[in-house]
């Protein structure tokens, strides 16, 4: 008579959340060293590297390294961008930089991109019905005069344009999809702004490379987010990367485990809500490193540890909610809020801004979870708040009401 088939180990939340913090580079203290190669590891090892243009702080991606690198310089990531060529800048779930060595596994992404103008009302109503001419124009614009900003090609805006990404003009746009479907890359940014240029030109190894096809692109999609996370549901394997399907993803983790290479588990969520997912063998130990306890880290608003929202409730029961873009009469804390991480908790959350006419780091709060306002946690967030303004220029930080 077979044996009974063995029942899944089930994972509690504080292992679980263990695990995610060492796959993403938050289980020991920032590594001293911060050089081109330790830059360009950490964001191989993280995947990806979230762009973003709000600025009140400092941008997302230099807050993601500088948390995870004690002397990070963001001339060094522009130099790895701009000079060395090995990252480049597209789409995972936003703009993201993201090494060049998987420049490959976006063509799938850029052949589905390339039917959006048609489909799309976002970007009919940019490049407007019949797209095909104007496209070929401003590719041929890039080919014959070089790299370009949205402001070059001011003479393609259409009457009623206006500003602002929302309302691109038609030069703009057609810039931005032919940068979407992977015929142009980004070369550079002047203050921020993208300049574009021919992707051959830019990247050409990477952009002479053949698409993948769909099982090899399932294989690296699935592998890579399952090392990046040790434990997962499907549905989070298929969000890591937003590239293929939680059924796909469900399918290749199935078979992984069939290999041995995965082990069906069950994640246990501090309310007792088990799901089933997947484990990696390194994920035991990653389990069993002590995370840095020592110090609060303040992390980036757009950090992947806290990209899933629903992923930190269930987990660190942590509710967070970015408040950018909701009203300021209705704002819960505030504008740019940072989670306090400390070990494998977090313990509160601050509001910062850099006042850079006075060189000074403001910060509202702290707001603290039940049972952190004690006098060690208000010292420790003196001293990560003090490291906070050294890493963006400032010269002073002020706690303000």
């Amino acid at each position: 008579m077979p044996p009974p088939p063995r029942q899944p180990r089930v994972i509690p939340a504080r292992e679980s959340r263990r695990i995610l913090l060492s796959a993403q580079g938050l289980a020991a203290p920032p590594a001293t060293r911060s050089g081109p190669a330790s830059v360009q590891r950490l964001i191989e090892r993280l995947g990806f590297v979230q762009v973003d243009s709000i600025n009140v702080l400092e941008r997302a991606h230099h807050l993601i390294l500088q948390t995870r690198l004690e002397s990070y310089r963001r001339e060094t990531l522009t130099s790895l961008l701009e000079k060395d060529r090995s990252l480049f800048e597209h789409w995972t779930h936003d703009a993201s930089l993201i090494p060049i060595r998987w420049y490959d596994q976006w063509k799938p992404r850029f052949e589905r991109y390339a039917g959006r103008a048609d489909r799309n009302t976002w970007w009919h109503e940019r490049l407007g019905g019949d797209p095909a001419p104007l496209l070929k124009r401003i590719h041929a614009r890039v080919r014959r005069d070089g790299p370009l900003r949205g402001r070059d090609l001011e003479d393609e805006r259409s009457e009623d344009g206006g500003g602002g990404w929302w309302n691109w003009h038609p030069g703009k746009a057609a810039l931005e999809h032919l940068w979407r479907v992977g015929k142009l890359s980004i070369a550079g940014r002047v203050r921020f702004e993208k300049v574009y240029d021919l992707a051959s030109r830019v990247h050409p190894e990477a952009d002479a490379r053949p698409t993948p096809d769909e099982g090899t692109h399932l294989e690296w999609a699935c592998r890579t987010a399952m090392d990046r996370l040790g434990v997962a549901t499907a549905v989070e394997v298929a969000a890591f990367w937003k590239s293929i399907s939680s059924a796909a993803a469900r399918s290749w983790c199935d078979a992984a485990v069939e290999r041995g290479e995965l082990e069906p588990i069950h994640l246990e969520d501090l309310d007792g809500t088990r799901r089933p997912a997947y484990a990696t063998d390194r994920s035991r130990r990653m389990a069993k490193e002590d995370p840095w306890d020592e110090a609060i880290r303040p992390l980036c608003p757009f950090d992947p540890v806290i990209r899933d929202r629903k992923r930190i409730l269930r987990r660190f029961d942590f509710d967070y909610r970015f408040e950018a873009f909701v009203p300021a009469p209705k704002r819960q804390y505030g504008y740019y809020t940072l989670p306090l991480l400390r070990g494998d908790r977090f313990v509160g959350r601050i509001d910062p801004k850099f006042d850079r006419a006075a060189e000074c780091l403001l910060v509202r709060g702290p707001w603290w979870e039940p049972g952190c306002d004690t006098r060690q946690h208000r010292k420790m967030l003196e001293t990560a708040t003090n490291r906070l303004a050294v890493q963006i220029g400032a010269a002073s930080y002020q706690f303000i009401d």
